[in-house]
């Protein structure tokens, strides 16, 4: 999928493979290429300027426009080559300080040089990173409480953990991180369903899902007064499926002798048909017959997925509440 970071977008194809920490340059159509390392060439002598005191910020220093600009980009020219471009055709660059033109060049590297160094996700990179971005979205957690909560819990694997948080997951992820898998984490939730977006960021492998489980507030009152229940937990789903087939095989029989019955009095009334017409409506009486049943078909799919989903829901609630029972966490 495409990926829009800040004003640069790309699509990650091209890294899978690769190392993580490896430096790539996004080029034209946003695909990603190993950054191949340039060692800057410093043999010329620059020339520079004693100060800055006569050049006047105007706007007019610059020949290149910013259509120019574009166009450059168009024709896919990297980063580097639009950097030396500007260089040249600035105006007052030979005029500046030797810092004032390091500083220009750096500025200017960053608007123009597409570089970007993949690294593996962890806790201290995405709590950074949300603190830093979207500070609102993890109730302003810095990531110095967050260890404290981490060194503070005694998290270690083994442990049996429930995690109460309204910050998209973070905290979770860190609790499975330091779990490493081993263990199981109980995740406490307000509302319809537990929030996760930022426990999906660390990419963890899939046995370390095996062990967590989910359980609404709304139901631990329930659970301690001993009236919990998983509203009538619908059979396997196999057995149900069963059922319905058995089901439709009478319903279908029915359907056919009806249409029998509504075919029989249009038979008796004399009509000529021409030969095409008739090929004609016959074909499409098939079309509309295949249309039905795969229909029907795709119907009867959803709604098997549908029971599928509900019953392994029901059945982690079950499990949860289980070991919410046992009154044992470590944490």
């Amino acid at each position: 999928r495409k990926i829009v970071f800040e004003k640069q977008w790309f699509y990650l194809d091209n890294a899978i493979g690769h190392i993580y920490g490896t430096m790539f340059e996004v080029t034209s159509g946003g695909n990603l290429q190993p950054k191949q390392e340039v060692e800057e060439t410093t043999t010329e002598t620059k020339e520079a300027g004693t100060d800055n005191r006569n050049i006047v910020d105007d706007g007019k220093s610059q020949k290149l426009t910013h259509d120019d600009i574009k166009a450059l980009k168009d024709k896919g020219i990297k980063g580097q080559e639009i950097v030396q471009q500007l260089i040249e055709n600035s105006a007052t660059f030979r005029d500046k300080t030797e810092f004032a033109q390091d500083k220009y060049i750096k500025k200017k590297k960053k608007k123009y040089e597409a570089v970007i160094t993949i690294v593996k996700p962890s806790t201290r990179i995405l709590s950074t990173m949300y603190y830093a971005r979207e500070p609102g979205k993890i109730n302003h957690l810095r990531y110095d409480t967050l260890a404290q909560m981490l060194t503070l819990g005694n998290i270690h694997a083994g442990n049996k953990m429930i995690v109460m948080e309204t910050c998209a997951g973070l905290v979770l992820g860190a609790v499975m991180e330091r779990m490493g898998g081993y263990g199981s984490i109980i995740q406490m939730y307000p509302g319809g369903g537990p929030v996760r977006a930022a426990t999906s960021c660390f990419g963890f492998p899939k046995p370390f899902f095996d062990n967590l489980h989910e359980f609404p507030l709304s139901k631990v009152q329930s659970l301690l007064s001993g009236t919990f229940t998983t509203e009538t937990l619908p059979a396997d789903p196999e057995e149900k499926a069963q059922v319905e087939e058995e089901s439709n095989g009478l319903s279908e029989e029915k359907e056919t002798s009806l249409q029998e019955t509504e075919e029989e009095p249009a038979t008796e009334a004399p009509m000529e048909i021409n030969p095409t017409e008739e090929q004609d409506t016959m074909d499409i009486n098939a079309e509309d017959v295949d249309y039905k049943e795969n229909k029907e078909k795709e119907n009867k799919e959803n709604v098997r997925e549908k029971q599928i989903k509900q019953w392994e829901r029901r059945k982690k609630l079950k499990e949860a509440a289980a070991l919410l029972r046992e009154k044992n966490a470590d944490g």
